[in-house]
């Protein structure tokens, strides 16, 4: 591989969100949120599909995203173990509660403005660029409690105006913006996705894709004004990623593949190509979903997106028969165990050729620059008796995924830039575990939420810093 392989302008970095870092769940006139009422253990899978209405904390019950990493108190010491590495990019979100923390305020909360200010400064001082998500899976519980969250039209306004006070507060030192986490989440983790708890006995799917139609309002919306607040801003939508590989040639299996992909590509044909695809008429009759919008929604929803970003850990299989008890609880998007590749301790498939197959259908579905800002493997960390990490295994699944990116820019597909997810260790989304590491820093705080924050670089810190200052070139 050569150091042409990625352009020179190429973005190197790392991800976090703000819910599973910051931590100061209620300093600084923060809200709550949706996740801070997530809790870790046995009831957490219920609360993020929205099967059981979570409005109120119990004290019984551990909150990984109360503390989280303390980010919110240690970000300039974590800003400059990035730079060290680099990192000419850094992905994070911001708290949309920290900014209005009900979320219907008409004025915004100066102390949240002010910390989000401070963080990005902090960013520019070693020129890293920040590329900052709206809404990284947090909605303010006040939203939640009084609208129904995004299952309420209001929403659009609510969102609108945060955003613009986002794009005006933070012009000149955010260009790279994006507007929903792995929208697509919605459908499969309903809560977490978008703050939806369910009645009984109604149709959730028709709640679902409502949602989501307020959500690709709001998206297209953003980026409108994003554009207008500065001509130069860029807004991306993020999908989270994957392939559906059929179960085998039978067509059957073929053709459940392709409707698992269109499920999740829905949300990303809207905010690239600006209308719903033509397939969704059949599908919403088929789900009994009928979709209210209002008039100009049409004329909202063709302010597309300016490139399309993705996360992409596994791909994924799909047959004719898998929801008959055969599909693998691994991922909250289901899917059948491939046995043609190895797994995570988790139980998520690692393939890297998938990530070419990805970027490669995505580029030509789109025909926008793509942007990979979630990718990595969670797994158990151990320091040895010298006080290292020796994470090899880690290293080797981002060198192959590395060069799949590669094979995948050889193809072609222009690619913005590269955010590995978690860069340093934080609170897993899925399982609300700090033993599902991701990071290049190790963060000394178990799953109980013991221990003392003190931040360790691992092997791969390393390994990362050598790649990205060969652009790319050296993945030895």
């Amino acid at each position: 591989m050569s150091a042409s392989t990625f352009p020179d302008d190429f973005l190197w970095g790392g991800a976090i969100a703000a819910n599973q870092a910051e931590g100061a769940w209620l300093e600084g006139g923060k809200g709550v949120t949706t996740v801070d009422m997530i809790p870790h253990g046995k009831d957490r899978l219920a609360v993020k599909l929205g099967q059981e209405k979570r409005f109120a904390l119990r004290d019984d019950e551990f909150y990984p995203s109360h503390q989280a990493i303390d980010f919110y108190h240690r970000y300039q010491e974590d800003i400059a173990l990035m730079a060290e590495m680099g990192f000419t990019v850094f992905r994070t979100s911001i708290a949309w509660s920290r900014i209005y923390p009900n979320g219907d305020e008409m004025t915004p909360n100066a102390e949240g403005i002010a910390f989000y200010h401070a963080l990005f400064s902090e960013c520019k001082k070693y020129h890293i660029e920040p590329l900052v998500t709206l809404c990284h899976f947090d909605v303010p519980m006040h939203l939640v409690r009084e609208y129904g969250s995004w299952r309420n039209r209001k929403m659009v306004e609510f969102f609108a105006r945060y955003a613009r006070t986002c794009f005006e507060a933070f012009d000149g030192l955010v260009k790279y913006w994006l507007t929903f986490n792995e929208i697509n989440i919605l459908l499969h983790s309903p809560f977490s996705g978008a703050g939806l708890v369910f009645e009984e006995g109604e149709n959730q799917e028709q709640v679902k894709y409502q949602a989501a139609h307020h959500e690709l309002v709001a998206s297209a919306l953003a980026t409108k004004i994003a554009h207008e607040v500065n001509p130069e801003n860029q807004v991306g939508c993020m999908l989270a990623g994957g392939n559906f590989y059929p179960w085998s040639c039978k067509p059957e299996d073929v053709w459940a593949a392709l409707e698992k992909d269109r499920e999740n590509l829905f949300f990303i044909d809207v905010q690239a190509r600006g209308s719903y695809p033509s397939y969704t008429k059949r599908v919403f009759r088929e789900k009994n979903v009928s979709i209210i919008s209002e008039p100009g929604d049409s004329e909202i929803l063709r302010h597309t997106v300016d490139f399309v970003s993705f996360s992409y850990y596994a791909s994924r299989c799909a047959s004719a028969d898998m929801n008959e008890g055969n599909s693998s609880a691994a991922n909250i998007v289901k899917s059948l165990k491939n046995p043609h590749i190895q797994a995570s301790e988790w139980g998520w498939g690692i393939d890297p050729l998938g990530l070419r197959i990805t970027m490669n259908m995505m580029y030509d579905r789109y025909q926008k620059p793509l942007f990979l800002v979630e990718n990595g493997l969670g797994a158990r960390d151990e320091i040895n008796a010298q006080g290292e990490i020796d994470d090899d295994y880690r290293i080797s699944y981002l060198r192959e995924h590395i060069k799949a990116m590669a094979e995948a820019i050889d193809d072609g597909i222009p690619l913005m830039g590269y955010t590995s997810w978690g860069c340093i260790d934080l609170v897993s989304a899925s399982t609300g575990e700090m033993s599902k590491r991701y990071g290049f820093i190790y963060v000394d705080r178990d799953d109980q939420g013991q221990g003392t924050l003190a931040r360790t670089r691992k092997k791969s810190f390393y390994w990362y810093k050598k790649v990205i200052a060969s652009n790319g070139a050296d993945l030895s």
